[in-house]
């Protein structure tokens, strides 16, 4: 396996990764909100805003098979690179015209690319025993850019969606600049053909090899349900903040998707001091608690109560998503490439946001509060991550 470990935490190429993952992730979320204000303002149905998720995560799905092992047979940072540059050109399209679904669809193509390569790299850089710390600055800086992105795109949006789209694009382009700083890192897995036909049935095997590993499938079943829900509290928040709070604008509600973001930075932090890779079920009680705090969350009548539950449901996020991406990225270099287990992930990840979204636009469109289909919701992220842990917790080996 062709890795530069440095021994460094904070190394050059591991540097240049975080300011690129900064800019590229704050361009992403203050898009979404960008486009959510374009929408509104064409007079679009709001069932229409949460399809923006849905038309962002199939470019995940679709791509999966050849994301991966792109990412996993060129240098990594070159990969970062094409993505972003995909990314840039959603941004200018939705500036100049296009509509916000097809323009966002552009932007998760994008995004596919991206994501295998942003936490492949992670293992070429760092050793077993800093991948979970690494793990943690990757998510702390999305989430410092989630926060600034959220809060600044509902603001722009508020002012003028052009200048929040032009705003967009620039990220995008600094985020390229640091891309061409991480250093020529060689293939993880060079693969000796691009036919299609090969990539699938590569894929294929890597889907196998890693469901069928314990700690890889928990994983992956693990992140899904997280950031399934992340994804429908985001639309959700547009939509119960008129409703509990009694305000209209797009600043309010992008405001609220940054405080959960703190919460996650908080929760990130405390499972690098917490946990490793072998007591990673400490993370396991944290996710049980996002599914009961989001239905207190949905009967919060105030903003400051709103805004503390917000802060819990993120630092329980954190804290539980942080150990099973970094358990993931480890089985994975392990065995079929960090690449290719992150684009598995991916398929498993925005399926179930997929469902869960869609889920929640049904709800939408038959008129259901947006109190009740909170609380549902939430009730259904208890049971899902209530049944991975039980089933963990049994499926363990003594002594292990």
């Amino acid at each position: 396996m062709n890795t530069v470990h440095t021994g460094k935490l904070f190394s050059r190429g591991m540097s240049a990764v975080l300011v690129a993952q900064f800019f590229s992730a704050l361009a992403d979320n203050a898009l979404l909100f960008a486009a959510i204000a374009m929408l509104k303002s064409m007079q679009a149905p709001d069932w229409q805003m949460p399809l923006l998720q849905e038309f962002f995560a199939i470019a995940f799905i679709l791509l999966a098979p050849f994301v991966g092992p792109f990412a996993d047979s060129q240098p990594k940072g070159r990969v970062m690179l094409v993505a972003n540059t995909m990314k840039f050109i959603g941004a200018v399209a939705m500036l100049f015209g296009l509509h916000p679904l097809l323009a966002y669809n552009l932007v998760g193509i994008g995004a596919a690319a991206y994501s295998p390569a942003k936490y492949g790299i992670l293992s070429e850089l760092v050793g077993a025993d800093k991948l979970v710390k690494a793990n943690s600055l990757m998510e702390g800086s999305t989430i410092v850019a989630i926060l600034l992105g959220a809060v600044l795109g509902g603001m722009l949006a508020d002012h003028s969606v052009t200048a929040a789209l032009a705003g967009v694009a620039l990220c995008y382009l600094v985020a390229g600049l640091a891309n061409l700083l991480i250093p020529h890192l060689p293939a993880a897995h060079p693969l000796a053909t691009f036919s299609p036909l090969a990539l699938l049935r590569d894929f294929r095997v890597a889907l196998v090899a890693l469901v069928r590993n314990p700690d890889a499938r928990f994983s992956m079943l693990g992140t899904s349900v997280f950031w399934g829900s992340g994804s429908t509290l985001r639309f959700l928040l547009v939509a119960w903040v008129p409703v509990a709070l009694a305000i209209t604008d797009n600043g309010t509600a992008a405001n609220l998707s940054g405080v959960v973001a703190i919460g996650i930075a908080l929760g990130a932090a405390a499972a690098a001091r917490f946990v490793n890779l072998e007591t990673i079920n400490r993370a396991l009680p944290a996710g049980i608690l996002i599914g009961l705090l989001i239905p207190v969350f949905a009967h919060a009548t105030s903003l400051p109560v709103a805004v503390v539950l917000l802060v819990l449901i993120g630092a329980s996020g954190g804290f539980y998503v942080v150990p099973l991406n970094a358990l993931l990225q480890e089985r994975g270099h392990e065995s079929v490439g960090a690449g290719h287990a992150i684009a598995v992930q991916n398929v498993f990840e925005n399926f179930a946001m997929i469902v869960m979204v869609g889920l929640y636009t049904l709800m939408v469109k038959v008129g259901m509060s947006v109190i009740t289909s909170a609380s549902l919701f939430g009730l259904v992220v208890f049971l899902s991550i209530g049944t991975l842990a039980w089933l963990r917790v049994r499926n363990a080996v003594p002594g292990k």
